[in-house]
């Protein structure tokens, strides 16, 4: 099947510009784990070519050799000119940031930095699996919060987790995804104020993964936790990764609040050696120069919301979806198919198209999938047909 849409130069969605040809001569994770019969929508890569400054920045360093070491601050006062523009935040401080090679692991340096061995991590489940893997690989607990039924952040549950997790008296940190993978909810100005409050109460340190932020839709607000009330002694994690499609170009910047900043000195030199140079001239022409593509994206991303939500109403209709703000993901409740807990293994094996099960996200994952958005609106139909054969 290519019922992708072709190269189209004219078109401004990035979504439309690659054909599935073009994208199976891909050698990433997405296109290399699978059979070519099997239709990719499950790790977050997208479906989109390189934002055109992007592209020149890369080539202009490979055409210098400039392919050292990182240096500088250049993509901490893109991200803060980015913040300050796109989202009103002047709080971010070049001076209380530092690189890192990527998100997840640099969640595990803010970790080190404010807790112990066996220190419990209380995170939002179901919630993106890496988080349950790195946290128990440097001998921390994880300690689970369950999102409430409208797929947020229960606040109950949360008090709950934060009471079990300082109650040995020990350290304790609340692991923060925001924009939530997988369910796309994009948090409120109140909720995150309620989140530091109730952090400050119980004595717990938060650290925020805050990796989706720039893709939130049109109509939809992007609230850094760092600009609440009673976080500042948060630690924040953002990059350009996932809204430019750059995992294969390592780098991540932490962000103190003026009260961690003190924690965030104590980071160790040799973190700053793991991003890539390249990953940071990168990572940095995105934030200043790939707004208006961002923007196409960001527009493409809400007409596959609406697509996806029409097409599952139509074929698929036991399908429960609730179309979110945030990320370019997807968190459908299979449960009323019949499939089990592992709806994914039968969507692959009988319909031969690859999604994230819902089981690796932790609790309230069983019987759901997760679909990666960021596709051509002709991918995704044939996705969705694909599924639908399957239980047919």
């Amino acid at each position: 099947m290519d019922s992708a849409p072709r190269d189209t130069p004219d078109d401004t969605n990035p979504l439309h510009r690659l054909s599935l040809d073009a994208l199976r001569r891909r050698t990433s994770m997405k296109w290399r784990t699978y059979p070519e019969d099997v239709l990719p929508l499950w790790v977050a890569e997208m479906d989109v070519p390189l934002a055109a400054p992007v592209a020149r920045a890369i080539t202009d360093a490979v055409a210098l050799g400039d392919t050292g070491y990182p240096a500088g601050t250049a993509y901490a006062a893109a991200l803060a000119d980015f913040a300050r523009t796109r989202w009103g935040w002047d709080g971010l401080a070049v001076e209380r940031t530092a690189i890192v090679p990527d998100v997840m692991l640099g969640i595990v340096e803010m970790l080190k930095l404010i807790t112990g061995p066996g220190d419990p991590v209380v995170v939002n489940c179901p919630v993106y699996p890496p988080f349950y893997q790195f946290v128990t690989h440097m001998d921390r607990r994880v300690v689970e919060a369950p999102l409430g039924a409208d797929l947020r952040i229960d606040f109950a549950a949360l008090e709950e987790a934060f009471r079990h997790a300082v109650a040995g008296g020990g350290r304790a940190a609340y692991l923060l995804c925001s924009p939530h993978n997988p369910t796309g909810a994009v948090h409120s100005a109140e909720e995150l104020t309620a989140v530091a409050a109730l952090a400050d109460r119980y004595g717990v340190r938060v650290v925020a993964d805050e990796i989706h932020a720039p893709v939130v839709a049109h109509d939809a607000a992007f609230v850094p936790y760092l600009s609440v009330p009673r976080a500042e002694n948060g630690l924040a994690l953002m990059s350009a990764s996932k809204a430019w499609n750059l995992a294969g170009l390592k780098a991540a910047l932490a962000v103190a609040g003026p009260a961690a900043a003190d924690d965030l000195a104590r980071l160790p030199e040799e973190v700053s050696h793991g991003p890539s140079h390249v990953g940071i001239i990168a990572h940095t022409a995105a934030l200043r120069d790939g707004r208006d593509w961002l923007d196409a994206l960001r527009a493409g991303i809400d007409d596959n919301r609406r697509l996806l939500a029409g097409l599952l109403a139509e074929r698929l209709p036991q399908v429960r979806y609730r179309p979110a703000a945030g990320t370019y993901l997807a968190w459908l409740d299979c449960r009323p198919l019949g499939l089990g807990d592992d709806p994914a293994a039968a969507f692959l094996a009988r319909g031969r198209v690859a999604l994230s099960p819902g089981t690796s996200f932790g609790t309230g994952g069983a019987g759901h999938v997760r679909l990666n958005l960021a596709t051509s609106p002709g991918l995704l139909t044939e996705a969705v047909r694909r599924m639908a054969a399957t239980v047919a």
